[in-house]
């Protein structure tokens, strides 16, 4: 009894699990397809003041908080 119990309260939490998922997933694709070109605009970390504070270049892309196009 104690088995079957703990088989279906798994079984709940799974199927939560994979529903937030699903909608966390739904929630990007949908903001993707309503941006300008299908791009996320800011994604270059010197972008960020609390990422960068001493105005480094980027890690990722190399550029400078200046010369990134996406402001």
């Amino acid at each position: 009894m104690y088995l079957c119990i703990m088989g279906t309260t798994f079984i709940i939490i799974l199927v939560i699990t994979i529903i937030i998922l699903a909608l966390s997933m739904l929630g990007i694709a949908i903001k993707l397809l309503l941006k300008k070109d299908g791009k996320f605009s800011g994604t270059c970390a010197s972008q960020s003041p609390f990422l960068n504070k001493e105005g480094e270049k980027c890690g990722y892309c190399g550029k400078l908080p200046e010369d990134c196009e996406n402001k």
